[in-house]
């Protein structure tokens, strides 16, 4: 990148405007202005005549320095000398502007104000730099402003599914299953805090020193954790995990070899002649994604009430309620747990609950509600197996302090939970389900369960990756047969069943 002087182009001469005509900022007094005689949208009321513009345009160019020398794993395409220009002219435009002005513009409006202003700051620099890299400087300051600064490239790509961000220098993505370090950087610390700070802003939340852990969401549902120091040594860290802009359904699971065209079937089944379901699985392995595919197969119109910590399902029925729960304020008080939303479910005349993620004692609440007429309720939880994600509903329904004898707890799980579904990310990044498993009963103390499909591991091919099938263990007549019978699918169920194996 070239630095140059263009020929008598001063901030504040009249007989040569800055182009291009559209109405632009004026920064100055009225004993100088500006060509533009649009009145000042977004200006500072605090600011000096042109000539002490430039004197403080100037001291910016000499005082800032890169924040960051650190080269980071992957070659960045953009220099230091980028990331200079980039911060000196980033402060001389939010001296220049009025931020509170600016929140009060349309979105549109606000871009095009925030490039004209751009663009004269680089005249006053008298910086000469291509159309392209021009172009690039004011989509990255556009963003800084408006947008989420760096973050915004990553969050238009739909093949991410997540981004972890450890302090200014350390940004993460994983594409595929896989891991990698990116060359996208924040200017500091303090960047980054600010964009933590907008995001938890847009659904009412805060993240500072008093509160330094919060759960928030993307408007794209897009799941988002703000930890930030002092529990946090290296600086703001966040974590996102992304959702595809186009909402999966069975068939793309499918697609990706996740479940079998006949096992997918199953699910249809399951999902249509409302059985309870749990989905299990461990961090990362695809629970929310198979929660959003099986609510498609429940008939639009159905009342369907979601409760989550933050929201992030993706219904496609026109009759949806969608409940949030909320942290506690800075007295400690008004706090709105998952237990909270789930009973206050049992009053909203609900044909369907579906809990975002089980983790406490809603569990007991979760299980009473799909035990008195709220059949094809759903939910989520962590756990390695199907067998363990039983077993971690008795134990969470125990920690939250209900004294129940083992027996009438166990009881209650197997005369709710139909059928559990088991999600794993293996060992090549690739997500699957590994079992569709149906609760039969309770024999003396123990819940009987049996798996009517598994995942069978038979290999990997020369790229790592990992070949396997999909196949029945052969029983033909589930336990939900009468509940399919009675929706009238139990042909198709036999059919499917049949061949999965």
């Amino acid at each position: 990148m070239s630095f140059g002087r263009r020929s008598q182009n001063s901030f504040g001469q009249a007989s040569k405007p800055v182009p291009p005509p559209a109405p632009t900022l004026d920064v100055a007094t009225k004993q100088t202005p500006v060509a533009a005689p649009a009145a000042p949208k977004i200006a500072n009321t605090n600011v000096q005549p042109t000539a002490k513009i430039e004197e403080r345009v100037s001291k910016v160019v000499t005082k800032t320095q890169p924040q960051h020398t650190e080269r980071q794993d992957v070659a960045d395409t953009r220099d230091e000398e980028y990331y200079r220009l980039k911060a000196s002219i980033y402060n001389a435009l939010i001296e220049t502007i009025d931020l509170g002005q600016l929140a009060q513009l349309d979105l549109k409006i606000a871009r095009d104000e925030i490039r004209d202003i751009v663009n004269e700051i680089i005249a006053i620099k008298q910086v000469v730099i291509s159309t392209s890299e021009q172009e690039q400087l004011l989509g990255d300051i556009i963003n800084d402003v408006l947008g989420y600064g760096p973050l915004e490239p990553l969050l238009a790509r739909d093949d991410i599914a997540d981004i972890m961000i450890n302090g200014a220098n350390a940004v993460f993505i994983e594409v595929g299953g896989k891991v990698t370090k990116t060359p996208i950087r924040f200017r500091d610390n303090q960047q980054l805090m600010n964009i933590c700070q907008r995001i938890v802003s847009q659904v009412g939340r805060r993240v500072d020193e008093a509160s330094p852990i919060c759960d928030a969401r993307l408007p794209d549902g897009s799941r988002v954790n703000v930890i930030v120091p002092p529990l946090a040594l290296d600086g703001p860290t966040m974590t996102i995990r992304k959702f595809k802009k186009d909402k999966m359904k069975m068939q793309d699971l499918v697609g990706f070899g996740s479940i079998s065209e006949a096992g997918a079937r199953v699910l249809g089944i399951i999902g249509n002649c409302r059985c309870n379901v749990l989905i299990s699985g461990g961090t990362g392995s695809g629970k929310t994604t198979l929660l959003n595919c099986l609510t498609g197969f429940i008939a639009p119109d159905e009342r369907v009430i979601t409760c989550e910590d933050a929201a992030e399902l993706q219904l496609q029925q026109p009759h949806v309620v969608r409940l949030e729960t909320r942290p506690p304020n800075l007295e400690g008080m008004g706090a709105i747990t998952m237990r909270d939303l789930v009973k206050n479910c049992l009053r909203m005349r609900p044909e369907r609950i579906i809990v975002g993620e089980v983790r406490g004692p809603e569990a007991f609440d979760l299980l009473q509600a799909m035990n008195t007429g709220h059949d094809g309720s759903m939910g989520t939880l962590h756990a390695n197996s199907p067998r363990e994600g039983i077993s971690r509903m008795e134990s969470m329904i125990t920690m939250g302090g209900f004294s129940l004898p083992p027996k009438t707890i166990r009881e209650m799980i197997a005369g709710s939970v139909d059928v559990v579904v088991q999600a794993a990310r293996l060992r090549d990044g690739s997500r699957k389900i590994t079992h569709i498993t149906e609760v039969i009963g309770l024999e003396g103390d123990v819940i009987i369960s049996q798996d009517l499909l598994t995942f069978e591991i038979e290999g990997e091919d020369a790229n790592g990756k990992i070949i396997g099938r999909h196949r029945s263990t052969g029983i033909a007549r589930p336990k939900f047969w009468d509940r399919a019978r009675y929706f009238g699918l139990e042909k198709e169920l036999a059919e499917a069943l049949d061949e999965a194996e």
